[in-house]
């Protein structure tokens, strides 16, 4: 058997993928596209594929097979621009380190922000949809094994019949403006990043409750503030573990009134776009999000001046 890094793994394909859902009814799909030497696989390990110069490491047919790793489920991901398939292969946690040839295992939250915008998203919903393959096999309703159907994109319970699909949940996340200035921004601390790190304020909606009505409570619990003036900003879809997340802009109603939670947020901080730019430059102590996500868009559209 050879050794994985020595199988041939093809370059990136020309992306963007077209998901082409409707082929998903077909019940050979799979089948097919796994037996024509076109097709590409991308392979998901945990939250990470194999990448190399700046770009997704695509698998040829028979890759995983030589290299001697068992795929754990298989999935429909769409067709590349020349027709060309696109699969999922989702693999053990254990897979090894060398599968690609001079490529490295890069996790969406760290590679995101450099790979080509396309390439992006067809990695944001890879990891989004391994996570659902590999964590949810049993139904929740009766506890029996399910059946894939629709390509990997839903499953069949055949004791109770239910159909059941990829959850996504949504979340709101806010840049907090000043009431005072539009040069200063209200940013958080989160235990959970040991309180080095500053980003906007973010959390899920509650069932029965609007997006803007999650934005005020989400904003005034960990941060104190009451908002004013909600816009829509965009959206991204973040799989960790299943977020859609919604992205506003908010203006404070007072800005004296801000005061961390102390149990989520250990801080937070008014800064002026100076301290902001600074630190999007990687200069000084004060760390932001990472270029993969919609909170460092949200902060730098604001540096910016995008209206």
């Amino acid at each position: 058997m050879p050794h994985p890094a020595s199988a041939p793994a093809e370059s990136p394909l020309p992306l963007h993928v077209d998901r082409s859902g409707a082929e998903r009814d077909d019940e050979g799909l799979l089948e097919r596209a796994r037996a024509d030497a076109a097709t590409r696989i991308l392979a998901v390990r945990r939250d990470a594929a194999p990448v190399r110069s700046g770009r997704l490491a695509l698998l040829e047919r028979g890759h995983l097979a030589s290299a001697g790793v068992e795929v754990r489920e298989w999935a429909f991901l769409g067709r590349a621009v020349d027709g060309v398939a696109l699969l999922l292969a989702v693999l053990p946690d254990d897979a090894p380190d060398d599968l690609v040839r001079d490529a490295e295992w890069a996790a969406l939250r760290t590679a995101g922000g450099d790979l080509p915008e396309s390439e992006a998203e067809v990695l944001t919903t890879a990891v989004a949809l391994a996570g659902w393959l590999r964590d949810a096999p049993f139904c929740p309703a009766c506890g029996a094994r399910t059946d894939l159907r629709h390509a990997g994109w839903s499953r069949h319970c055949p004791s109770c019949g239910r159909e059941h699909f990829p959850r996504t949940d949504p979340a709101v996340i806010v840049l907090v403006q000043s009431a005072e200035s539009d040069d200063r921004i209200l940013l958080g601390a989160n235990a959970a990043w040991g309180g080095d790190r500053y980003s906007c304020f973010a959390g899920f909606a509650e069932a029965g409750e609007s997006l803007e009505d999650a934005v005020r409570r989400e904003v005034g619990e960990e941060s104190g503030v009451r908002l004013d003036d909600i816009s829509y900003r965009g959206s991204q879809a973040w799989p960790y573990p299943r977020s859609l997340m919604l992205g506003f802009r908010a203006r404070v109603v007072a800005d004296d009134e801000a005061r961390a939670d102390g149990e989520e947020i250990v801080e937070v901080r008014w800064f002026d776009r100076e301290e902001i730019g600074a630190a999007l430059r990687g200069e000084g102590s004060v760390q932001l999000p990472g270029p993969a996500s919609i909170a460092r868009k949200l902060i730098d559209d604001w540096f910016r001046g995008v209206a």
